[in-house]
């Protein structure tokens, strides 16, 4: 089942001027890999640059670099560094992406 992208709450309602964490794991997050990625995306808009945001996605989708960091590499190029940090106990996977400037 697809949920409607209008109808989930956004990741964040604020700019974080700090370091902080994305949690794309909720049970509409499972069902919706487009979802995932658009809010992946939105976050990093939300993220000050020298600071980073831990986007934490969810497990069904499988390992990141299969469909997040193309999508990464795309809207940001160099403004944007990501890296792979762990694979979570319940099976979600912590991407890390440093906003080097303004996205």
């Amino acid at each position: 089942m697809s949920v409607s992208h209008d109808d989930v709450e956004p990741v964040t309602d604020r700019v974080h001027d700090n370091s902080w964490s994305a949690n794309l794991e909720q049970p509409h997050h499972g069902e919706d890999r487009d979802l995932v990625v658009a809010q992946a995306l939105d976050a990093v808009e939300h993220t000050t640059p020298d600071n980073h945001v831990n986007i934490v996605t969810h497990g069904d989708h499988g390992h990141p670099e299969t469909y997040l960091y193309e999508a990464l590499e795309e809207a940001y190029g160099d403004a944007v560094r990501y890296e792979y940090v762990e694979q979570c106990g319940c099976g979600g996977h912590v991407t890390r992406a440093h906003v080097e400037q303004a996205v």
